[in-house]
């Protein structure tokens, strides 16, 4: 998954391949918190990733963010149940970057395109991933771990460098 801190190129084109993606975070307390993302985007140099969300709706996920940079992030692709969770602890928020918001059509687009086989509605998928672009924020994070959790057998398994589940 992760060889010298540098992201596999398959892991890296599938999570940017607009998937549903949830960030989660936890206060220091263990509470947890998620919310749905909106966008992903991976560092030229595959060493950080970047998940784009509404700041109106991810105030308690930021929280736990600032009190302590842990992050767990899940990619799932419903049309065939494939899912990877990425972990980090150096979790930061940013501010969005002009890019970040023109991607915000495109994601939407990709997205309901993916979920068309899936019969759900396009106006339904443009809605649950709309986002203003002046409520757009980012967090980025160093990925340090990864697992599948496409469901079966396998489902929980730490991916072990250079593996990408299927």
């Amino acid at each position: 998954m992760i060889e010298t801190d540098t992201l596999d190129p398959a892991i890296a084109a599938f999570i940017t391949s607009h998937l549903s993606m949830q960030l989660a975070a936890t206060d220091d307390a263990g509470l947890a918190t998620a919310v749905r993302c909106v966008g992903c985007r991976v560092s030229a140099d595959r060493r950080r990733v970047t998940l784009l969300m509404p700041r109106s709706q991810a105030l308690p996920v930021l929280a736990g963010i600032a009190a302590n940079g842990r992050v767990a992030v899940v990619f799932n692709e419903p049309e065939s149940y494939r899912t990877l969770q990425l972990k980090g602890r150096d979790a930061r928020v940013e501010a969005a970057l002009p890019e970040d918001a023109a991607a915000l059509l495109p994601y939407a687009a990709g997205f309901a395109r993916n979920l068309a086989g899936l019969q759900v509605p396009e106006p339904y998928v443009r809605t649950l991933v709309s986002c203003a672009p002046d409520d757009l924020v980012a967090v980025s994070f160093t990925p340090t771990e990864a697992y599948g959790q496409t469901p079966g057998p396998r489902a929980g398994r730490r991916l072990a460098p250079g593996e990408m589940e299927t």
